[in-house]
Parts: C-alpha cells; structure tokens; sequence
C-alpha cells in the first residue's frame, strides 16, 4: 500500500506540473497569435521574436508555436480575434495589481476576474485608478555572462539602458519602453547573450509588507492566476 500511496503522490505532483505547463504554454500561445497580427515573421516584427524567444525559453513545441503564428497572421482562422486588457485592482492588504489579460471576450474575462478577486477579498477599481502608479519598461535578462564588470558596465551604459542589476546569478537590465529593440540589438552586438525580453510595468513607488502579508498576497495571487485568460500580474510590492 505504501507503493501506492507513493505513486499517486508521483501521479498528483506530475498532474499539477503538466497543469502549470498547459497554463504557461496558452498564455505564451496567446502572446504569440497577439504579435502575429502585425506580422508573421519574427525577423521583421519585434513582439512577435519576443514572444517566440519566450516559447522557446519555456520549451513549448515548434507545432504550438507555429500554429499560434499561423492563427495570429490570419492563416489559420478557428477562433475569436484575441485582444489585450489590462484591469486594475487592490489585494486585500492594499497591494495595488495591474492584471493582464489576453481575451477573444471581454465582458467575459472582465465577470471572471471580477469574481475571482471578490470572493478572495480584493476588488476592481475604476481604469486609471492604478495605472498612473506605474510605468511601462524594457527588460532584458542576460544569463550567461562571461565579461568582467567595468567592461559590462561600460557597454550597457554605452547602450543607453536606464539602469540594471545583478539578481539569482542573471543580469537585468532596463530600458526605455520605447527603445527596448534597439538597445537588446546593441548589446547583441557587443556578444551579450540575451535569454528574456520583456515589457513589464514597475512601479513608481514601492509598498513593503510583513511576510505574513506576503504570504497572503501569493495565495491571492495564484487564485486570480487560475483565471485562464490571465497572463501576467504587477504590483507594487518592493
């Protein structure tokens, strides 16, 4: 019995893994079909390489990836045109969220996310109560680094990056919103390897919590998540 009581703790962990894979997967696919209205190849539209680098980062088949181009340029029509929202709302310990969702039904997505953070103790707020808290970046992660630091410096301020930290072992750098290609073409050029580009929103000022609270805040968090058409949330946590 102890034999079966160990595979099925292997069957649930593998089920919950395959579960936040299948969950990554459509939310990069979403992202993918997003950018391919403005163009089928990567090399000529900047969201869509983004997006692919990302799929391919996460390890997402090259069928997916294909198919989510085919559907996002028009060449595969079986579904509602996806569009982008972003909702404003408050946890509850006050921690100010910009949800972001990717959705072919708005009014749709908008009820779900409404009820997933009612019944766990937030609440949407009016678009721009929130918002003007944040600003919208370029982000750039470097994995692998192998200069040493003044030269690194010196390139990524030749760059024109705004700022960037060591984290984990990885090199983060931002950027202006608007001149994040340029600047990840630079410091490609310059033999950085980049392994993430991204458009996050940072927050002009930052709250900071107990752990207790943070633990809450994450809970709260993974259950707004559970909403499929969720695809990325920001705070202003420290």
């Amino acid at each position: 019995m102890s034999g079966h009581n160990k595979w099925s703790k292997i069957k649930n962990k593998k089920a919950a893994t395959d579960a936040k894979r299948s969950k990554i997967f459509s939310m990069i696919s979403k992202e993918i079909i997003l950018a391919a209205a403005n163009g089928a190849d990567p090399e000529y539209n900047f969201q869509l390489k983004m997006a692919v680098d990302k799929a391919r980062s996460a390890n997402m088949p090259k069928d997916n990836i294909a198919n989510a181009i085919r559907r996002g340029s028009g060449a595969l029509k079986d579904g509602a045109k996806l569009e982008e929202y972003l909702f404003e709302a408050y946890s509850p310990n006050q921690v100010a969220m910009l949800i972001r969702a990717v959705s072919d039904n708005k009014n749709r997505t908008l009820s779900e996310v409404r009820t997933y953070l009612t019944k766990n103790g937030g609440k949407m707020v009016e678009g721009g109560s929130i918002s003007w808290q944040f600003d919208q970046v370029g982000k750039l992660v470097i994995s692998e680094i192998d200069k040493d630091e003044d030269e690194l410096e010196e390139i990524i301020i030749e760059s024109g990056a705004d700022d960037f930290l060591n984290k984990d072992g990885k090199l983060i750098i931002f950027t202006p919103f608007q001149k994040l290609q340029a600047i990840k073409e630079y410091l490609e050029k310059a033999g950085l390897k980049i392994t993430e580009a991204t458009t996050p929103y940072l927050p002009q000022n930052v709250l900071e919590i107990s752990d207790q609270e943070l633990e809450a805040y994450s809970n709260f968090v993974n259950k707004v998540e559970e909403q499929e058409d969720v695809v990325e949330v920001y705070d202003n946590l420290s």
